[in-house]
C-alpha cells in the first residue's frame, strides 16, 4: 500500500509539474509577438488604414491573447491622428474554435481606449472602409459574446468644408461599458443594418455641444449607424435629468433625437457654460424638453437644432431686466412697493418653449412677480444678438390710492377687481431692454391666468 501511495504521490507531482510548465513555458516557446508583423499587415489591409501594435503575447488558462498599445490611424483624407488608441487588449479565445484551426473571441477586455471620430463633409467617417467588400471573412471572428470597457474615452466631431478640423460637438470621459453580441464587421461597415452591440453604459462626463452632465447611468445601443444612449440618469448643475439621446451616423451630415426630463437645475451655472450668458438669469429650474437637428459641419455644429418643451423657474432673478421695476415705473406707479427692495425677482416663472432658427418663442409665458403679475408671450434670438420681442399684459398686485390709481388709469392702465392692468412690450437686447406702452387688447396674444 505504501508503494502504491507513493507511486501516486509520484504521478501527481509529475502532472503538477507538468501543468506548470505547460501555464509558465509553452506560453514562452509559442512567441506570438513574432507574428505581429504579419497580424499588423492583415489588418491594414482590411481596414486600410494604418495599425501599430506595442506587444502581443499568449497566457493559458484561459487561453488569451494580450495585445500593448494598439492604436489605429486616421486614413489619408482626414487630419493626422488615431481613430483609436487602446492601452491594452485581452481577448479571450475559443479552444474549440482552434482546434478547428478558427479564431473565434469569447470575451474582449479594452483598457484605457480612445476613440476620436470624426465626420468628412462628403459623407464617410474616419472608422469606416466605404472601399473595402465587406463580409464574414474581412474579420473571420463571428460576433463577440461580451467586450468590456474600462476607463475609456469618446470624442466625436465634424471636419469643416475646407477638410480642416471642426470643433468638438460630443465627448465622454471614464466610460465604463459592458457590451453583448458585439459585431465588428458592422461597426466597420457603412452598410451594415444589424444590432452591432448592447449593453449598459457609465461615464463620469457626457458633454453635448456645451451642456455637460456627469454620473451617468444609461443602456447603450449600437445599431444600423445609430448610437443610442436609453434610459439615461445623470446628474448636472446642481440637479439631475433623465431622458434619451440617439445619435443617427447614416446621413451625409450626422443627426440626434434628445428628450429629458430635469429638475433642481441652478440657472446660473448652467447659463455660465453658454458664451455671454453668465449672470443673465438666476433661479431652480425644472421642466421637459425634446430637441432634434442635424449637426453641420461647420463651426457652430448645433446652430440648427429645434424642438420644444415646458419649463417652471423659481425664485430667481433677472437683472438687466428689473421686469418688476420697469413695468411700475411704466405705469407712473411713484411707490414701487414690494417691487422697490428687489426689482429684477420673480417668485414663480412657468413658459412653453420652442427652438427654431436660431430663436426661443413662448406662447404662454405666466410670471409671478414681487408686486407685478403677468401674462406674455414673445421670443429672443440666440444667435448671438439676444434681441427681444415680447408683449403681455401686467397686473400690479398691490392696491394703491384713488390718486395713483386715477394716474395709472390716465396712462393707459384699466382697473379690475379693484388692481390695475395695462399692456406693455419689451424690444431692445437682454442686455439692455426697452419697454414701452401697449396698444390695448391688440398687444396680449397670451392665455390670461384666472385673476
Amino acid at each position: 500500500m505504501a508503494i502504491r501511495r507513493r507511486t501516486g504521490l509520484i504521478v501527481v507531482g509529475i502532472a503538477a509539474i507538468l501543468l506548470l510548465a505547460l501555464i509558465f513555458v509553452v506560453p514562452a516557446l509559442i512567441k506570438v509577438d513574432r507574428y505581429r508583423p504579419q497580424v499588423i499587415s492583415y489588418l491594414q489591409e482590411k481596414t486600410g488604414k494604418q495599425v501599430e501594435i506595442g506587444r502581443m503575447a499568449l497566457t493559458f488558462f484561459p487561453v488569451s491573447i494580450h495585445i500593448d498599445h494598439f492604436g489605429v490611424k486616421n486614413p489619408p483624407i482626414f487630419p493626422r491622428g488615431y481613430v483609436v488608441q487602446v492601452a491594452r487588449i485581452d481577448a479571450e479565445l475559443s479552444v474549440s474554435a482552434l482546434l478547428h484551426r478558427r479564431v473565434v473571441i469569447k470575451s474582449l477586455v479594452l483598457e484605457e481606449p480612445v476613440l476620436n471620430m470624426t465626420s468628412d463633409p462628403d459623407g464617410p467617417w474616419n472608422f469606416e472602409n466605404p472601399q473595402a467588400k465587406f463580409s464574414q471573412d474581412t474579420f473571420p471572428l463571428g460576433v463577440i459574446s461580451r467586450v468590456q470597457i474600462k476607463r475609456g474615452q469618446l470624442v466625436a466631431s465634424n471636419l469643416l468644408p475646407s477638410d480642416a478640423a471642426g470643433p468638438i460637438f460630443f465627448e465622454a470621459h471614464e466610460i465604463y461599458c459592458d457590451l453583448e453580441q458585439v459585431n465588428l464587421v458592422g461597426i466597420i461597415n457603412p452598410s451594415s443594418s444589424s444590432m452591432d452591440g448592447e449593453g449598459n453604459l457609465k461615464a463620469g462626463l457626457l458633454r453635448f455641444g456645451l451642456v455637460e452632465m456627469r454620473n451617468l447611468e444609461s443602456k447603450f445601443a449600437l445599431k444600423s449607424r445609430h448610437i443610442a444612449f436609453e434610459d439615461v440618469k445623470a446628474e448636472g448643475y446642481g440637479g439631475s435629468a433623465v431622458g434619451d439621446l440617439v445619435f443617427d451616423l447614416s446621413g451625409k451630415n450626422a443627426s440626434f433625437k434628445a428628450n429629458a426630463r430635469f429638475g433642481g437645475i441652478n440657472v446660473a451655472q448652467l447659463l455660465a457654460a453658454f458664451p455671454n450668458a453668465g449672470g443673465k438669469m438666476t433661479g431652480k429650474m425644472e421642466g421637459d424638453v425634446k430637441l432634434a437637428g442635424e449637426i453641420e459641419h461647420s463651426l457652430r455644429p448645433l446652430a440648427g437644432i429645434h424642438g420644444a418643451g415646458h419649463v417652471t423657474v423659481r425664485n430667481g432673478k433677472v437683472p438687466s431686466l428689473k421686469l418688476n421695476a420697469n413695468l411700475m415705473q411704466l405705469a407712473h406707479f411713484n411707490d414701487l412697493g414690494p417691487a422697490k427692495n428687489d426689482p429684477s425677482s420673480f417668485n414663480v416663472i412657468t413658459t412653453d418653449l420652442e427652438l427654431d432658427n436660431q430663436r426661443i418663442s413662448s406662447r404662454v409665458i405666466d410670471i409671478d412677480g414681487y408686486g407685478v403679475d403677468v401674462d406674455g408671450s414673445g421670443s429672443v434670438s440666440i444667435s448671438g444678438s439676444d434681441v427681444l420681442n415680447y408683449r403681455g399684459l401686467a397686473e400690479i398686485t398691490t392696491k394703491e390710492s384713488f390718486f395713483t390709481n386715477t394716474v395709472a388709469r390716465f396712462s393707459g392702465a384699466s382697473l379690475v377687481k379693484g388692481k390695475l392692468q395695462f399692456p406693455f412690450r419689451i424690444g431692445g437686447t437682454i442686455d439692455n431692454p426697452v419697454f414701452s406702452k401697449g396698444k390695448g387688447e391688440k398687444d396680449v396674444d397670451a392665455v390670461q391666468k384666472p385673476r
